[in-house]
């Protein structure tokens, strides 16, 4: 894993075609890795037939921050992947949307005593996609694979 800045991730993010393509915006990451909030923009480009967003731009916006806040906050010596992921369509998307990301102190104390005594874990992270009115539109769950890395014999 390289070592980037929250500041310098959030730039990366927001010229990466797959999320600038699709409108998708990361507009806050914390500098300490415990927070990021994503706006998906409602485009001609990204709606689909019946002008509602796009169940893959939903999605796609949601994809990769709780194993980028959670490789962060882990730290080197731990293997964090995404290992699934779920969607419930809730309400048509027919506004700009937005997705927020939080890690707490308290999950970083619980996940590392778990791995204490299991050599991975499987958490799962539930995020809401919700509209400029505040109207619940998705639920998206993460599963992310968390293990100690192996000692390797030198």
């Amino acid at each position: 894993m390289k070592t980037v800045s929250a500041k310098n991730l959030k730039r990366l993010l927001n010229i990466w075609p797959p999320f600038w393509g699709s409108g998708i915006r990361v507009t806050e990451l914390a500098d300490d890795w415990s927070y990021a909030k994503v706006r998906l923009r409602k485009y001609w480009f990204n709606r689909n037939y019946v002008d509602v967003h796009y169940g893959g731009s939903l999605f796609s916006m949601c994809d990769p921050f709780y194993m980028l806040l959670l490789l962060h906050k882990m730290g080197r010596e731990y293997v964090v992947w995404d290992k699934k992921a779920e969607i419930k369509f809730i309400k048509p998307g027919r506004k700009d949307v937005f997705a927020e990301f939080k890690i707490t102190e308290d999950m970083m104390s619980e996940l590392k005593q778990q791995l204490e005594t299991q050599d991975k874990i499987e958490p799962v992270f539930e995020v809401d996609i919700t509209d400029t009115d505040g109207t619940l539109i998705a639920k998206v769950w993460k599963t992310i694979h968390i293990s100690k890395k192996q000692k390797t014999a030198s």
